[in-house]
């Protein structure tokens, strides 16, 4: 840890070090109680009375206005409730600081004024997409991993793997910070995230060198709700939703926030139970196994969240932010699966399998960190972070087999204990200053993460648990990166560049502790990667921009993808890890067209070596086994749109649609290559009715896809509806989901001689019912959060 610091503390050292001052006219924005104004707008106009540059205040009253040619010029700034103010300027075009801007309240214009303004669902920045979650009526009671159908080039499957203009392996960040949980963990953790606790879902594509190089389609970003005026104000929410049973979600926040303290504090739950079915049809050899699996599942999970920043000053801030999380789940399962001889029809045995899984997870992730921001540009941010994850899974198998008519055979009676705990440590440092007509970025960064997983295989005879020590391990894994990078953005004239390149280190080990004899026990890796990417943007006249992107991401193998045991799944299947297995890389070119800051068009093409899949092989007559591989090199086109548009004062439309074509190189000769087109897309219409009552239909399509590199999937989606009446403080909402059960899947696979044909879904065919209630001093509330219309229009003035 001390090596740690002394490295980030040398990069900021040498960051501050190099720093030089853009030309510029800025200030500080503020009440006549010495209080900052955030988004206040910020104009400038020449003599003709013409705009030349736009800006809006920060969080903390501040304003730059960049690249403004000499000349003399009107200052105009503004804000909801206070008067306008007005300066007259002569610039010379050197740096011109004009201090603390004190605007005058204006009362009676405050009480005048009724906000009605409301977020557009979709926002097109340069360097992302946003997602306003508010904006959608049907958001309302979901969690993130139905929001995200709804999300604009996304595309989630029917094991909820997250696809990204036709790429998988999405990373996951939380409020800019990287999430590091995986597999059924990570989709655990989404499903109970509520609607309600988020702002909005930035969609990233082609993230520059700052971002983390993980993640081959990109980054997806979720960005909590958090309070951005003075006084206390909080939401509580419940939803009930019915199925074939009943669950439901509960959610609580507060914040407070004054001068110098900003407090969050926010509690949500989900308890309830559902049910699922698989049914596998799978031909191996000379015989045929036909599973069917109905499951039920119950569980609570609890989470808590909060956070508090303390304002040392205009320019320093200290932050520190707490995430807990408890899950209780439990599964059942019965699996009846006929086994037959392929040549003479008849069936020889039948196994009888009624599981039972019992998991309890415990999830930490904590926070400290600490912002400088000066009057010159500069600003600095460094955080430390510290996860700890638990989870300790038992399952119980108990396999009957009998003859067809019934006659009991033999029995296998068995059970695994599988605790796994992981430890997180990452710290890093980003420091931005201006220079020359641009920005120019600078961050390092240090992560640590270590995993420790025991497999406990246990025979149980006479309600007697033996230990098997010859099919149980221990795999503990460690994996340190270390990454630096450089960026620089600058516009000129309707162009405006950016550039960078990142550097990651990985230096890893996992090593197996068991009692068999096995020549990949420990697995060492290490190298030094270079990640560079690069953007123009062109302004071509003020509907309509283009913007390239490029940029190089890297997708590492899951810990346990690493373990080279053998884990039983279930009495006829098996997972296996593979040491062997490769990072895959990928190389991402965009091209995208913007028509009037709503309607967005884009092209893209993915490149990516050593591609890996999870594929299923014969172990031996009966067994299968699953295992993940490179087995190929993929190519991967996509032609993404999205369109928000006002029909007319009562009804609004968004429609986002995809077309992916996918293509394969075999690297491994036992992968079948599949080449596929698919299509989809989202699209919702909504309706404001008289009394604050809105009415709005959605749905969503997929087209037959490729899932997980080898299934090929049926076409699947769902059509919902949902009515919404909201009073001042009080939002009721009724709604119907999957109303004509289509998101049940169905696809074939095949690798090397063993084809499998499956389908499989759960009670996604749903009820609910949603309340939420707003409380707190909303006058406070209504004066200082408001977001300027200015910003959606900044960019357009060059």
């Amino acid at each position: 840890m001390k090596n740690i610091v002394i490295y980030i503390l040398m990069m900021i050292t040498g960051f501050i070090s190099s720093a030089t001052y853009a030309q510029s006219i800025e200030g500080t924005v503020k009440d006549e109680q010495n209080n900052a104004i955030p988004y206040a707008n910020v104009l400038l106009k020449n003599d003709k009375n013409e705009l030349v540059k736009a800006g809006i205040s920060d969080d903390n009253g501040y304003f730059n206005l960049k690249d403004v040619a000499p000349g003399s010029y009107t200052l105009e700034v503004s804000s909801l409730g206070f008067s306008l103010y007005t300066q007259k300027l002569n610039y010379d075009g050197d740096q011109l600081p004009l201090g603390n801007i004190i605007l005058q309240e204006d009362a009676q214009a405050l009480d005048e004024v009724t906000v009605t303004a409301k977020k557009p669902i979709i926002e097109v920045e340069p360097d992302k997409t946003v997602f306003n979650v508010s904006g959608t009526l049907t958001a309302s009671g979901n969690n993130s991993l139905e929001l995200l159908r709804k999300a604009p080039g996304v595309r989630v499957d029917n094991d909820n793997n997250i696809i990204v203009e036709g790429k998988s392996g999405v990373l996951i960040y939380v409020d800019d910070r990287q999430s590091y949980l995986q597999g059924d963990d990570l989709k655990a953790f989404l499903q109970s995230l509520q609607a309600d606790e988020i702002e909005n879902i930035e969609i990233i594509t082609q993230p520059s060198s700052r971002y983390d190089a993980a993640g081959n389609a990109g980054i997806i970003n979720i960005r909590l709700k958090r309070e951005k005026g003075l006084g206390t104000v909080g939401n509580a929410s419940n939803t009930l939703t019915y199925g074939d049973f009943f669950r439901n979600n509960s959610q609580i926040g507060i914040t407070t926030k004054t001068k110098k303290w900003n407090i969050l504090a926010n509690y949500s739950n989900y308890i309830g139970k559902s049910n699922g079915f698989i049914y596998l049809y799978r031909i191996q050899g000379d015989k045929i196994f036909d599973a069917k699996t109905n499951s039920e599942y119950s569980g609570e999970n609890h989470n808590f969240r909060t956070s508090a920043d303390y304002v040392l000053d205009n320019k320093n801030t200290l932050g520190a932010a707490v995430n807990l999380s408890f899950n209780d789940n439990e599964s059942i399962s019965n699996s009846r699966t006929p086994i037959i001889t392929r040549s003479t029809g008849v069936i020889d045995s039948i196994l009888l399998a009624p599981n039972r899984n019992e998991s309890n997870t415990f999830n930490l992730n904590t926070n400290f960190n600490y912002r400088y921001r000066d009057t010159t540009g500069r600003s600095l941010m460094v955080d430390m972070n510290y996860g700890r994850y638990e989870r300790d899974r038992y399952n119980f198998q108990p396999n009957f087999y009998t003859t067809a008519d019934g006659t009991p055979l033999n029995e296998n009676i068995t059970a695994q204990d599988t605790p796994i705990a992981i430890d997180i440590y990452v710290g890093k440092a980003d420091y931005e200053q201006d220079m020359g007509k641009g920005k120019l970025s600078l961050g390092s960064k240090i992560s640590f993460v270590k995993t420790d997983n025991t497999f406990d295989f246990f025979n149980i005879e006479n309600n007697v648990s033996t230990l098997d020590e010859t099919r149980s391990n221990n795999f503990v894994y460690d994996e340190q990166i270390i990454a630096a990078y450089a960026n620089y953005n600058f516009s000129f004239d309707k162009f405006k560049i950016q550039t960078g390149i990142r550097m990651e280190n990985t230096d890893s080990k996992g090593y197996l502790t068991s009692s068999d004899a096995n020549d990949n026990k420990l697995v060492e890796r290490n190298y030094t990667d270079w990640f560079p990417s690069a953007g123009i943007t062109y302004q071509m006249n003020q509907n309509n921009s283009l913007a390239l992107i490029y940029s190089k991401r890297i997708e590492r193998p899951g810990y346990q993808n690493l373990n080279p045991f053998e884990f039983q799944l279930d009495e006829l299947s098996f997972s296996r890890g593979n040491p062997f297995l490769q990072p895959q890389y990928t190389d991402n070119i965009k091209l995208s067209h913007t028509y009037k800051y709503t309607l967005t068009t884009s092209l893209s093409y993915s490149y990516i070596s050593d591609f890996f899949a999870q594929v299923t092989e014969a172990l031996d007559e009966n067994r299968n086994f699953l295992s993940t591989r490179n087995v190929a090199n993929q190519e991967v086109y996509s032609l993404n749109v999205s369109y928000p548009k006002k029909i007319t004062e009562w009804w609004n439309i968004y429609v986002s649609t995809y077309v992916n074509y996918s293509s394969y190189t075999p690297t491994n000769p036992s992968f079948v290559a599949v080449d596929q087109t698919n299509y989809g897309g989202y699209a919702q219409s909504t309706f404001s009715l008289p009394k604050d009552v809105s009415f709005e239909i959605s749905g969503w399509y997929s087209s037959p896809s490729i899932w997980g590199g080898t299934y090929q999937t049926e076409s699947l989606g769902s059509l919902n509806m949902g009515i919404q009446k909201k009073w001042t403080d009080w939002t009721v909402k009724l709604s119907a989901n999957d109303i004509l059960y289509t998101i049940p899947w169905r696809g074939k696979t095949q690798f090397g001689d063993l084809f499998i044909d499956g389908r499989g879904g759960s009670d996604s065919r749903t009820f609910q019912f949603y309340v939420s209630y707003a409380f707190g001093n909303k006058d406070v509330k209504t004066k200082n959060q408001r977001k300027s219309g200015l910003e959606d229009e900044q960019d357009r003035i060059n």
